[in-house]
């Protein structure tokens, strides 16, 4: 496949804070692609850069083949972090002045039905709930029917209704061709959304992958956990569980309760049959698969932490620690 947008090597820096360090990455015609990752990860920086909203202080991005400031402005569609429309236009009035903006663009009145809100469409914006003027907002990126569509956190502070129809909505603009590069705060999102999924933190794309092989090479095994009905020290049970059933048995950080790893749905019954043949009750069973969040917590984690480690190491006097909500030029979120 061609790709729709091509980087090589993005930096950025706002003065001693570096935003991108080094960011390559593809993203193939008709792939949606979700960018997760910690606040000040420079996540909206690389928005920004791959829409020629930033100049990179080093690399290259190309868009549709184009520069991206050289692009001709309806083959892209862009929702930033913080938007602002009129706030005493009509939902419906808003998508109508946006799509007076380009010579050809979709009908505003099936953009307002495809965000779910027919029903507030003579609202003025002002009046509107925050996850409605979300979505009036996701309408105006997508009313000058783009090549490439680019939103960043798109579904903050909708409702989970809303946010099932607006990911209906860009699944069918992914099948009908559209490119799609959204960021997101939200697993479920970008594990549902996305064809790929990039994880960048601290300025690195860290990993990159489909959701399932990045679950199946960072998320670690699926488990099981058991509240315990007594009052006994788990470390003999622990063990002796361990041994008769040969998988990975922990005492979780409550000190109460037995996490048995790497656990199928198959292999409960013979946790199960050992806790019976040793006399122990549980109150309850909780069997967990591994999926992005896990990754997420597995992979940001770790880098903040050795970000933390790096800090307490540094000159005192300099700026050795960075808060997770630094902004950079412009007051825009990195």
């Amino acid at each position: 496949m061609d790709a729709a947008v091509d980087a090589t090597n993005l930096t950025k820096s706002y003065g001693d804070t570096v935003a991108l360090s080094g960011v390559s990455l593809t993203v193939e015609r008709g792939e949606v692609f979700a960018l997760i990752g910690p606040n000040g990860a420079g996540k909206t920086t690389l928005v920004r850069t791959l829409t020629g909203t930033a100049v990179p202080d080093e690399g290259a991005v190309r868009v549709l083949e184009r520069a991206p400031t050289d692009l001709e402005r309806a083959r892209i569609g862009v929702l930033p972090q913080a938007f602002s429309p009129q706030p005493r236009l009509s939902a419906r009035e808003l998508l109508a002045y946006y799509a007076g903006l380009y010579d050809e663009a979709r009908d505003p009145e099936t953009v307002l039905a495809d965000v779910g809100l027919t029903g507030a469409g003579d609202t003025r914006y002002e009046n509107l709930s925050g996850g409605q003027q979300r979505r009036v907002c996701v309408g105006a990126a997508l009313v000058n029917d783009p090549e490439v569509l680019v939103l960043d956190e798109p579904t903050t502070g909708i409702d989970p209704a809303g946010r099932r129809t607006v990911w209906r909505l860009l699944e069918g603009l992914a099948d009908a061709g559209t490119t799609v590069l959204l960021t997101t705060h939200d697993m479920a999102e970008a594990a549902r959304l996305g064809d790929r999924v990039g994880l960048l933190a601290d300025g690195d794309l860290v990993a990159l992958g489909t959701p399932e092989a990045l679950i199946d090479a960072h998320a670690g095994p699926s488990s099981l956990t058991v509240s315990l009905a007594t009052d006994e020290t788990l470390e003999p049970i622990r063990a002796d569980l361990e041994s008769a059933l040969e998988f990975a048995v922990e005492v979780d950080a409550r000190e109460s309760d037995l996490l048995v790893r790497d656990v199928s749905p198959a292999d409960i019954a013979r946790v199960v049959d050992a806790l019976a043949e040793r006399g122990l009750e549980y109150t309850s069973l909780e069997w967990a698969e591994p999926d992005l969040e896990d990754v997420y917590l597995a992979l940001a984690g770790e880098t903040e932490a050795l970000a933390t480690r790096a800090a307490g190491t540094a000159d005192p006097t300099g700026p050795a620690e960075r808060s997770s909500d630094e902004t950079g030029d412009g007051g825009e979120e990195r």
